[in-house]
Protein backbone atom coordinates (compact mmCIF):
# COMPACT_ATOMS: atom_id res chain seq x y z
CA UNK A 1 0.00 0.00 0.00
CA UNK A 2 1.39 3.41 -1.02
CA UNK A 3 2.17 5.95 1.69
CA UNK A 4 -0.02 9.07 1.73
CA UNK A 5 1.70 12.47 1.67
CA UNK A 6 -0.29 15.64 2.32
CA UNK A 7 1.02 18.31 -0.02
CA UNK A 8 0.63 22.07 -0.14
CA UNK A 9 1.67 24.58 -2.80
CA UNK A 10 5.09 26.17 -2.33
CA UNK A 11 4.83 29.60 -3.88
CA UNK A 12 7.67 31.42 -2.12
CA UNK A 13 10.98 30.16 -3.50
CA UNK A 14 14.59 31.04 -2.74
CA UNK A 15 17.03 30.18 0.02
CA UNK A 16 15.53 32.24 2.85
CA UNK A 17 11.99 31.02 2.15
CA UNK A 18 13.19 27.43 1.94
CA UNK A 19 14.96 27.80 5.30
CA UNK A 20 11.77 29.11 6.91
CA UNK A 21 9.83 26.22 5.38
CA UNK A 22 12.18 23.66 6.88
CA UNK A 23 12.14 25.40 10.25
CA UNK A 24 8.35 24.99 10.19
CA UNK A 25 8.71 21.21 9.79
CA UNK A 26 8.07 21.14 6.04
CA UNK A 27 10.26 19.77 3.26
CA UNK A 28 10.40 21.35 -0.22
CA UNK A 29 9.62 18.99 -3.08
CA UNK A 30 9.27 19.07 -6.85
CA UNK A 31 6.67 17.08 -8.82
CA UNK A 32 7.23 16.56 -12.53
CA UNK A 33 6.65 14.13 -15.40
CA UNK A 34 4.08 12.97 -17.97
CA UNK A 35 4.37 16.23 -19.86
CA UNK A 36 2.54 18.16 -17.14
CA UNK A 37 3.75 21.36 -15.52
CA UNK A 38 6.24 21.06 -12.67
CA UNK A 39 4.70 21.78 -9.28
CA UNK A 40 6.57 23.19 -6.26
CA UNK A 41 5.33 21.43 -3.13
CA UNK A 42 5.74 21.51 0.64
CA UNK A 43 5.33 18.24 2.54
CA UNK A 44 5.41 17.57 6.31
CA UNK A 45 8.83 16.23 7.26
CA UNK A 46 7.33 13.58 9.55
CA UNK A 47 5.33 12.10 6.66
CA UNK A 48 8.40 11.95 4.43
CA UNK A 49 10.45 10.36 7.21
CA UNK A 50 7.75 7.75 7.69
CA UNK A 51 7.68 6.89 3.98
CA UNK A 52 11.46 6.57 3.84
CA UNK A 53 11.57 4.52 7.05
CA UNK A 54 9.07 2.08 5.53
CA UNK A 55 11.05 1.90 2.29
CA UNK A 56 8.20 3.34 0.24
CA UNK A 57 8.91 4.37 -3.32
CA UNK A 58 5.33 4.81 -4.54
CA UNK A 59 3.34 7.52 -2.72
CA UNK A 60 -0.15 8.99 -2.98
CA UNK A 61 -0.24 12.78 -2.96
CA UNK A 62 -3.24 14.51 -1.42
CA UNK A 63 -3.95 18.23 -1.23
CA UNK A 64 -3.03 20.76 -3.87
CA UNK A 65 -2.50 17.78 -6.21
CA UNK A 66 -4.08 14.35 -5.97
CA UNK A 67 -2.17 11.72 -7.88
CA UNK A 68 0.32 8.89 -7.59
CA UNK A 69 4.03 9.65 -7.67
CA UNK A 70 7.35 7.90 -7.40
CA UNK A 71 10.12 9.10 -5.07
CA UNK A 72 12.94 9.63 -7.54
CA UNK A 73 15.60 11.19 -5.35
CA UNK A 74 16.11 12.29 -1.77
CA UNK A 75 18.58 15.00 -0.78
CA UNK A 76 19.92 14.80 2.77
CA UNK A 77 21.84 17.25 4.90
CA UNK A 78 25.59 16.84 5.39
CA UNK A 79 25.01 14.56 8.40
CA UNK A 80 22.51 12.29 6.63
CA UNK A 81 19.95 13.07 9.33
CA UNK A 82 17.37 15.40 7.77
CA UNK A 83 15.74 15.40 4.34
CA UNK A 84 16.38 18.69 2.54
CA UNK A 85 14.53 18.12 -0.72
CA UNK A 86 12.45 15.52 -2.54
CA UNK A 87 12.03 14.87 -6.26
CA UNK A 88 8.78 13.18 -7.27
CA UNK A 89 7.66 11.98 -10.69
CA UNK A 90 4.06 11.32 -11.73
CA UNK A 91 3.04 7.74 -12.49
CA UNK A 92 -0.11 6.14 -13.87
CA UNK A 93 -1.77 2.80 -13.19
CA UNK A 94 -0.41 0.10 -15.50
CA UNK A 95 2.83 1.96 -16.08
CA UNK A 96 6.18 0.16 -15.87
CA UNK A 97 9.03 2.10 -14.28
CA UNK A 98 12.79 1.75 -13.91
CA UNK A 99 13.84 1.72 -10.28
CA UNK A 100 16.91 1.05 -8.13
CA UNK A 101 16.33 -1.76 -5.65
CA UNK A 102 18.52 -2.73 -2.69
CA UNK A 103 20.04 -6.22 -2.53
CA UNK A 104 19.97 -7.81 0.92
CA UNK A 105 21.83 -10.95 2.00
CA UNK A 106 20.13 -13.59 4.12
CA UNK A 107 21.39 -16.77 5.77
CA UNK A 108 24.96 -17.95 6.45
CA UNK A 109 27.40 -19.11 3.80
CA UNK A 110 28.90 -22.58 4.52
CA UNK A 111 32.13 -21.21 3.07
CA UNK A 112 32.63 -19.24 6.28
CA UNK A 113 33.26 -22.49 8.15
CA UNK A 114 35.90 -23.35 5.57
CA UNK A 115 37.84 -20.19 6.40
CA UNK A 116 36.34 -17.89 3.80
CA UNK A 117 34.80 -14.43 4.06
CA UNK A 118 31.67 -13.10 2.39
CA UNK A 119 32.24 -10.27 -0.07
CA UNK A 120 29.01 -8.38 -0.83
CA UNK A 121 29.98 -6.90 -4.20
CA UNK A 122 26.71 -5.43 -5.50
CA UNK A 123 24.42 -3.63 -3.05
CA UNK A 124 21.71 -2.39 -5.45
CA UNK A 125 20.50 -3.01 -8.98
CA UNK A 126 18.45 -1.28 -11.67
CA UNK A 127 15.25 -3.14 -12.59
CA UNK A 128 12.02 -2.40 -14.42
CA UNK A 129 8.70 -3.39 -12.86
CA UNK A 130 4.99 -2.48 -12.73
CA UNK A 131 4.49 0.70 -10.73
CA UNK A 132 1.90 -1.08 -8.57
CA UNK A 133 4.37 -3.88 -7.70
CA UNK A 134 7.65 -2.17 -6.86
CA UNK A 135 9.75 -4.54 -4.71
CA UNK A 136 11.13 -3.14 -1.45
CA UNK A 137 14.32 -5.16 -1.91
CA UNK A 138 15.78 -8.28 -3.50
CA UNK A 139 16.88 -10.99 -1.07
CA UNK A 140 19.65 -13.51 -1.68
CA UNK A 141 19.90 -16.67 0.40
CA UNK A 142 23.55 -17.57 1.07
CA UNK A 143 22.89 -20.95 2.71
CA UNK A 144 24.50 -22.80 -0.20
CA UNK A 145 27.40 -20.40 -0.89
CA UNK A 146 30.63 -22.42 -0.54
CA UNK A 147 34.20 -21.15 -0.47
CA UNK A 148 35.24 -20.12 -3.98
CA UNK A 149 31.67 -19.77 -5.20
CA UNK A 150 29.69 -16.69 -6.20
CA UNK A 151 26.10 -15.69 -6.90
CA UNK A 152 25.36 -13.57 -9.97
CA UNK A 153 22.38 -11.38 -10.81
CA UNK A 154 20.86 -13.94 -13.17
CA UNK A 155 20.66 -16.35 -10.21
CA UNK A 156 18.59 -13.91 -8.15
CA UNK A 157 14.87 -14.69 -8.00
CA UNK A 158 12.94 -11.66 -9.28
CA UNK A 159 9.32 -10.83 -8.44
CA UNK A 160 6.77 -11.52 -11.17
CA UNK A 161 6.88 -8.81 -13.84
CA UNK A 162 10.30 -7.52 -12.76
CA UNK A 163 13.22 -7.61 -15.20
CA UNK A 164 16.86 -6.62 -14.92
CA UNK A 165 18.08 -3.51 -16.73
CA UNK A 166 21.73 -4.56 -16.41
CA UNK A 167 23.78 -7.61 -17.36
CA UNK A 168 22.89 -10.72 -15.38
CA UNK A 169 26.47 -11.97 -15.22
CA UNK A 170 27.48 -9.40 -12.58
CA UNK A 171 28.60 -10.94 -9.28
CA UNK A 172 26.39 -9.96 -6.35
CA UNK A 173 28.12 -11.86 -3.55
CA UNK A 174 31.03 -14.27 -3.31
CA UNK A 175 32.82 -16.30 -0.67
CA UNK A 176 36.57 -15.87 -0.99
CA UNK A 177 39.71 -16.80 0.92
CA UNK A 178 40.23 -14.62 3.97
CA UNK A 179 42.94 -12.00 3.37
CA UNK A 180 46.24 -12.61 5.14
CA UNK A 181 48.31 -9.78 6.66
CA UNK A 182 52.09 -9.36 6.46
CA UNK A 183 52.60 -11.57 9.54
CA UNK A 184 50.75 -14.45 7.97
CA UNK A 185 47.68 -14.01 10.17
CA UNK A 186 44.17 -13.96 8.78
CA UNK A 187 43.01 -10.34 8.70
CA UNK A 188 39.69 -9.51 10.32
CA UNK A 189 36.92 -9.13 7.77
CA UNK A 190 34.33 -6.37 7.88
CA UNK A 191 30.67 -6.99 8.51
CA UNK A 192 28.36 -7.21 5.54
CA UNK A 193 26.35 -3.98 5.54
CA UNK A 194 22.67 -3.95 4.61
CA UNK A 195 22.04 -1.02 2.23
CA UNK A 196 19.28 1.53 2.67
CA UNK A 197 16.21 1.46 0.28
CA UNK A 198 16.51 5.09 -0.40
CA UNK A 199 20.10 6.36 -0.20
CA UNK A 200 21.15 9.29 1.89
CA UNK A 201 23.19 11.94 0.13
CA UNK A 202 25.65 14.16 1.93
CA UNK A 203 24.89 17.47 0.30
CA UNK A 204 25.35 21.02 1.49
CA UNK A 205 22.34 22.27 3.44
CA UNK A 206 21.66 25.14 1.11
CA UNK A 207 22.09 23.90 -2.46
CA UNK A 208 20.78 24.52 -5.93
CA UNK A 209 17.48 22.76 -5.15
CA UNK A 210 16.36 25.83 -3.23
CA UNK A 211 15.33 27.51 -6.48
Amino acid sequence: MAEKLNVAARNALGTSNTRRLRNAGQVPAELYGHGAENVHLAIPAEEINSAIRHGSKLVELAGVVNESALIRSVQWDAFGADVLHLDLTRVKAGQRVPITVAIVLRGEAPGLRAGGVVDHVLHQVEVECPVIAIPDKLEINMNSLELGQSITLDQVELPEGTVLLVSGDQIVVQCVEAPVDDDGDVAASGDVAEPEVIGRKADDEESAEDD
